[in-house]
């Protein structure tokens, strides 16, 4: 009888590349939607019409609603699924987890690549869409931006906590900040400034700017959440 042969004496196999799973393609389609403003906070996000509309079954929209859920895109209320509403609380929270980690990221993406071309790409598309007057464009482009400056960090958990952080801070840019961010100009100015001295290989000024950046950002969202606290607490008072 042939035996078969020992199991350290076989060829290791190649590995598989990512395979994107239906799930995953409606987790990008519905996460495209959201930060496009096609998708509103607050809307409600229904199976059926959701399969219907992309020509699949429930279950792989049920597994990409779980997933958006959990990165906090979507949520829950009286069983019904909506697209989240951020507070600017919820919004300078999300401000302050990225300026510890962000610029920190930038330094050491640095190190391993500090050609940055993804995020002279987005720098690009950004102006254009700025030229063309496309708000959603512009802002998606910016969040490539951020991702093209930190995504060559060598700490995998650092790059997915911070594209977490992104994907939050396009749905705030959509839900709550487009009609009330003066910094648009200012923005893509520091953008500019932040790329130039980590191309030109100084990742601690490029790190100090992105640490500027952020705070700025934070600083603007305080003076709209104190305003906001103040018109909640007149309306509490009128209504007694």
């Amino acid at each position: 009888m042939t035996s078969l042969p020992d199991a350290v004496s076989l060829s290791p196999l190649p590995a598989l590349g990512p395979a994107p799973t239906r799930s995953g393609l409606i987790v990008e389609s519905l996460k495209s939607a959201i930060f496009s403003g096609k998708l509103s906070p607050g809307e409600t996000l229904v199976e059926r019409r959701i399969a219907d509309q992309l020509g699949v079954s429930k279950t792989p929209v049920r597994e990409a609603l779980i997933v958006l859920e959990r990165s906090g895109l979507v949520a829950t209320f009286n069983r019904r699924i909506e697209v989240r509403r951020l507070s600017f609380t919820d919004v300078r929270h999300i401000y302050e987890q990225r300026v510890l980690l962000e610029p920190w990221a930038i330094e050491d993406a640095a190190r391993i690549d500090p050609g940055f071309a993804a995020a002279r790409q987005a720098l690009d598309d950004a102006r254009q869409h700025a030229k063309d007057g496309n708000t959603a464009g512009q802002a998606l482009a910016n969040r490539r931006f951020h991702r093209g400056m930190y995504s060559s960090c060598e700490n995998d958990f650092v790059v997915k906590a911070l594209d977490s952080l992104q994907d939050l801070t396009a749905l705030a840019v959509v839900g709550v900040l487009w009609e009330r961010w003066p910094r648009g100009a200012a923005e893509a100015a520091e953008h500019e400034a932040i790329y130039e001295a980590a191309h030109r290989g100084d990742a601690k000024a490029a790190a100090a700017m992105m640490r500027d950046h952020i705070t700025a950002s934070i600083d603007l969202v305080r003076r709209h959440e104190r305003r906001s606290d103040g018109h909640s607490a007149e309306r509490d008072s009128l209504s007694r």
